[in-house]
């Protein structure tokens, strides 16, 4: 029924529920009531997010009950009277960012730094349920040739694409990516894609390591490695490189990237910090000396709403540019068992993106 009166009045579904710190239930709740300009999404595979971690294991979530859940993909099962521009049916990645549409940041296009924002997944109910509903705004069409694994990975694909962005990024120049998580991986195919002339990419894991020069990285360097900050420099005959970005998030990581820019680099924090830092003078001054440009990245988005990050990933899973090797999953877990999931992060026995099948 179109609007989705009905089912919101007789139907429940199954969700994956956090009550409080280590605490989240695959339990039975009222399904979401469809408004006039929202689509609902049968949810098919949902990824964990490096944020939802400390979400459940550490207690941090904004309030509770909440359903978490934002790397999504799935089929609209129905849609509101006001929407126009998506059809039951339509395979959908979702666009997670709810932004107020009224503040100086939104009318700029700066989504993605609005203040008065909501986000499904963490601010009201996200994916890690049977059905989510979302704004129409907020899916984006996915052709049938794109899995619903490969939906599960649009958000980060769209994080790692706008860093691009903000470093103003250029091809034909050289770059340099320290850490090859989920988003490192994106965003050294991101950077070939536009005609990086060379792409380095950092890690410690030497099997991350072997998935990054499979999917196209023109070399690698093992951070594990002491010497490996003269590796990285060999790599460009001690000039640097002119774009770097740093996307794990780690205090090593992101002093690497002062010691790795060349003369008048453009340097780009993607990873979200787990720790406080400090930098040395002489490391500090690396920057003053290299007047490298430094920025920060946050989130996924430009106008018009949700952005060309949302159109071109959509594009280049469709033309097989851009590709999820199967290494980069570690496993799928049925939402049933999404307690488990949790467990393993606090375990630490997680080496990649872990998907929650949301019909299982």
């Amino acid at each position: 029924i179109k609007g989705g009166i009905m089912i919101a009045e007789t139907k429940k579904m199954f969700a994956g529920v956090v009550h409080g710190k280590q605490d989240i239930r695959f339990e039975e709740i009222q399904m979401p009531e469809l408004k006039k300009n929202e689509v609902l999404v049968e949810v098919k595979m949902t990824g964990i997010c490096g944020s939802d971690v400390p979400r459940v294991n550490e207690g941090t979530c904004h309030f509770y009950p909440i359903v978490l859940g934002h790397e999504f993909s799935g089929v609209v099962a129905d849609v509101g009277t006001d929407v126009t521009s998506i059809e039951i049916g339509t395979h959908v990645a979702g666009v997670p960012l709810v932004p107020c549409m009224q503040c100086e940041d939104c009318k700029k296009g700066n989504y993605s730094l609005c203040k008065k924002y909501s986000f499904i997944g963490s601010r009201q109910n996200g994916s890690f349920a049977q059905y989510v509903a979302v704004p129409e705004t907020n899916v984006i069409p996915l052709d049938n040739s794109v899995t619903f694994e490969q939906g599960a990975f649009f958000e980060p694909a769209t994080v790692a694409l706008h860093g691009l962005r903000c470093a103003d990024f250029q091809g034909g120049k050289t770059v340099a990516v320290l850490g090859a998580g989920t988003v490192g991986l994106l965003t050294m195919q991101w950077a070939k894609i536009f005609g990086a002339s060379k792409v380095i990419v950092v890690n410690r894991s030497r099997q991350k390591l072997e998935t990054a020069k499979d999917l196209g990285a023109d070399a690698v360097v093992s951070s594990l490695d002491e010497n490996y900050r003269e590796q990285l420099m060999d790599l460009t005959d001690n000039r640097g490189f002119d774009y770097v970005f740093e996307t794990a998030g780690s205090v090593e990581m992101m002093k690497t990237a002062f010691y790795s820019a060349a003369n008048k680099a453009d340097v780009c924090f993607i990873g979200t910090p787990k720790e406080a830092q400090t930098f040395s003078v002489a490391e500090w001054e690396m920057m003053n000396r290299k007047e490298f440009n430094m920025t920060g990245s946050w989130m996924s988005y430009s106008a018009p709403f949700p952005g060309e990050e949302w159109s071109l990933t959509a594009h280049c899973f469709q033309s097989g540019q851009l590709k999820i090797d199967a290494r980069m999953i570690d496993k799928v877990i049925p939402l049933r068992d999404i307690a488990k999931a949790f467990a393993l992060y606090k375990e630490h026995k997680v080496s990649g993106k872990i998907l929650i099948d949301s019909q299982g």
